[in-house]
């Protein structure tokens, strides 16, 4: 994938202009930043899935480390905290710690890319949801703001979040939380990366930018029988069908079409034969909703809407529906925080308004306990003109994003306690 790494150090300069990194301290020194990448690529080819990332989970501690830091790894035996400006590794009290995460696992999909010459050595795993470049420019972020406070540049103590197993509902969050990763934070950002934002890039929005995702599972049982004979049995294939099509219409009719309630099945299997009527039907898809309230109130709409259809075809139904994230809703003064630590960086320009996703994110957890924002950071190669997406095989990022979300990152630090 074409870099802009190549092409130039920041797109001001490559544009002639000042470089606006110069407003404030923290910029990624050129030797840190090839390193950086390195460190991704290595990443990117040994995925590890949630809950199992334990080389990944080595490797940044032993760079936290090697850097002078603490770090801690978590109670369940992957991800990792670590806290820059405490004494001896230790929050001691006081004004509280400003918070940087990153989520660390990646997905059970094949790497499909062809001429990558990093692409993932595991087979059927891969890192194609930009989940090593989070985690990077987080260690990134770290290893500047650390040389900053040996500096007395940084007025007040940072952590690092290395959160495991975002991909697995309802995410590592909730574990990270129960392990106290919170405990003395008054404020958390995050980055995601976007394939369809131009690396140098981010996106913003106040209010909620992902939406509440749950995992939904039915299995539909009758008596089976002979396809000349369907009037004598339960045609789960017919029962099946109907729930797979009219569920999703039926939920649709009975909340605010404003909500972006959403049931959308992903699998739905039965039947082995041609003329014989099955006695067990299987479905599993996702539930996604925009809004909290409606989320909320979604699993008694989506059980009721079942148990209606499969009634009309005789169809004895088993619901399973499991809770996974509630919408990040970003906080505006910490949206803001953001804003204004891109624009220090990289100017006004950098900054675009991004629309709400349908998209899920665990991030949305630290949120009911912290004021906190996640900003969409742009992956787009200049100049690539192939439509990529998150959770595809052939997903990569333009590696100067690392630069960016590094920066980001180290000027909202500086910032926030600016303002204090």
């Amino acid at each position: 994938m074409k870099s802009r790494e190549s092409e130039a150090d920041q797109p001001g300069e490559a544009a002639g202009e000042p470089a606006p990194g110069a407003v404030l301290p923290g910029t990624l020194p050129e030797a840190l930043r090839a390193e950086l990448i390195s460190f991704r690529r290595d990443l990117h080819m040994h995925p590890e899935l949630g809950n199992q990332e334990f080389r990944t989970t080595a490797a940044l501690k032993a760079r936290l480390e090697q850097a002078g830091l603490v770090p801690r790894v978590l109670g369940m035996g992957t991800g990792l905290i670590c806290d820059i400006g405490t004494e001896d590794g230790e929050w001691r009290g006081g004004r509280g710690m400003f918070a940087l995460r990153a989520d660390i696992d990646a997905l059970p999909i094949p790497d499909t890319k062809v001429t990558c010459a990093y692409r993932s050595t595991v087979p059927d795993r891969a890192h194609a949801c930009g989940h090593d470049v989070h985690t990077t420019v987080v260690l990134g972020a770290g290893l500047v703001l650390a040389d900053l406070h040996r500096q007395g540049l940084l007025p007040h103590p940072v952590r690092l979040i290395f959160q495991p197993a975002e991909e697995v509902l309802p995410g590592g969050a909730p574990d990270a939380i129960e392990c106290g990763v919170l405990d003395g934070v008054r404020k958390i950002v995050g980055v995601h990366c976007d394939p369809k934002v131009d690396a140098g890039r981010i996106g913003l929005r106040a209010g909620a930018i992902t939406s509440a995702c749950d995992r939904l599972e039915v299995t539909l049982d009758g008596p089976g029988g002979h396809t000349a004979r369907p009037h004598l049995t339960t045609d789960l294939v017919v029962a099946a069908a109907k729930v797979a099509t009219e569920v999703p219409a039926l939920v649709g009719r009975r909340v605010d079409a404003r909500s972006g309630l959403s049931v959308t099945w992903g699998r739905l299997e039965t039947g082995h034969a041609c003329n014989v009527i099955p006695q067990h039907a299987e479905l599993s898809g996702t539930v996604r909703c925009l809004d909290l309230d409606a989320w909320r109130a979604a699993p008694d709409l989506v059980h009721a809407a079942i148990q209606e259809i499969a009634d009309l075809y005789r169809a004895k139904p088993v619901v399973n529906y499991v809770r996974g994230v509630p919408p990040v809703v970003n906080d505006p003064a910490v949206t803001d925080l953001l804003r204004d630590a891109m624009t220090a960086r990289l100017g006004a320009d950098s900054v675009e308004d991004t629309p709400q996703s349908l998209g899920g994110e665990d991030f949305s957890w630290y949120l009911e306990h912290v004021p906190g924002a996640m900003a969409r950071l742009g992956v787009k190669a200049p100049g690539d003109r192939v439509s990529r997406d998150l959770h595809q095989g052939d997903f990569d990022a333009d590696e100067y994003a690392i630069t960016v979300g590094v920066e980001l990152f180290t000027a909202a630090a500086l910032l926030d306690a600016a303002l204090a």
